[in-house]
């Protein structure tokens, strides 16, 4: 090895759901949205003038953080916008997460936090969810450095009441509490009512997901103005042009068009439904789903063999070969019409198995 391949930082990188680069294929497998943006974005898009493009965008992305501080009816300053919320939260670990106490996050989660711990040097631990695949809210009520959880979780699609949130923030009040609300559009609980109680509380959310822009990596932080202000120190001591002037018009058209993304999130919410009465006529069981996902085990195939047998056909589902839920699958909520090509390879995959 050489002296200087000694120095470089090794860290084992987050690994994202295969993106198949054939045609033709039922992508379930990274949550996407499967509808398109409002058609206010393509207006944005088509309709911005290109001459702008010369110049660096606005730092604090101004037009974007006053159309999201207007739509949840909060202050400009409680407001940190961000390319995606893995940015927004790779920046708050970065800021907020700086004690000689362990920050704490579930075992079973969004499997990017330990790697922004080892790569930021953070020591953490990890809490197991119970056999209901639930976070223990005693867990997180105790001495440490922090702590970051999703709701609903991710890839378990299970959601967290409310006060047991509002317990875990009030119990730890020394330390920053990040919620992460990747899914939150598609459940019945936000902790967003909860940003003006408490001023150690930050909500993290994206585009990615029900507003149907995940090409564009917008994400966002709801929180105390000095939270906020934070982390605008830390990310203009790192890079100031981190959002793309393109995003900031996007961004702005998308969430000015309520009336579309409540359409798009009733139709996914509508399919999810049909979904599980499908999966359970097959044999699959499942967490109350919450998400754009269903989480779900067969009951006597194995989740290995079922991810294998849909990629031969086209589908591609998340499989997690990890502890505890390597049995499971990570399933999407396509349209209808992808759901309908799922359930026909589904049964058919069940019915061989069944005659072999």
């Amino acid at each position: 090895m050489s002296t200087w391949e000694k120095n470089i930082r090794k860290v084992t990188p987050y690994i994202p759901g295969e993106q198949p680069k054939a045609p033709n294929v039922v992508k379930l497998n990274t949550n996407e949205c499967p509808y398109p943006p409002s058609p206010m974005v393509d207006m944005a898009l088509n309709g911005g003038n290109k001459e702008r493009l010369r110049l660096y965008p606005d730092p604090d992305a101004s037009e974007l953080v006053e159309a999201i501080a207007d739509y949840y009816h909060v202050d400009y300053n409680q407001v940190f916008v961000g390319v995606g919320s893995d940015d927004v939260i790779g920046m708050a670990f970065l800021t907020f997460f700086n004690s000689d106490k362990p920050i704490v996050f579930p075992d079973i989660t969004y499997s990017f936090y330990d790697v922004w711990a080892d790569l930021f040097q953070i020591d953490y631990v990890t809490k197991p969810l119970n056999h209901n695949f639930e976070i223990v809210k005693e867990d997180y009520i105790g001495e440490n450095g922090g702590t970051i959880f999703p709701n609903p979780n991710a890839p378990t699609a299970v959601e967290m009441k409310l006060e047991d949130i509002e317990d875990i923030v009030k119990e730890n009040q020394d330390v920053v509490v990040i919620v992460d609300e990747a899914y939150a559009d598609f459940g019945d609980v936000t902790a967003l009512e909860l940003i003006n109680k408490y001023d150690n509380l930050l909500v993290v959310r994206t585009y990615s997901k029900s507003r149907a822009m995940a090409g564009m990596r917008i994400g966002y932080a709801i929180g105390n103005e000095k939270l906020i202000a934070a982390l605008k120190s830390v990310k203009f001591s790192y890079n100031s042009y981190t959002m793309n002037m393109t995003s900031i018009d996007a961004g702005v058209a998308a969430i000015n068009d309520d009336a579309y993304f409540r359409e798009v999130v009733a139709k996914i919410l509508k399919t999810r439904e049909k979904t599980k009465d499908k999966m359970s006529e097959l044999g699959f069981t499942f967490t109350d789903s919450k998400t754009n996902f269903l989480f779900v085990k067969h009951n006597s195939i194995r989740a290995e063999v079922i991810f294998e047998q849909l990629k031969k056909r086209n589908i591609f589902v998340r499989y997690f070969n990890k502890p505890r839920i390597d049995n499971y699958l990570r399933v999407t909520i396509g349209t209808d019409e992808e759901m309908d090509k799922l359930y026909q390879a589904l049964k058919e995959i069940v019915e061989q198995e069944k005659a072999d």
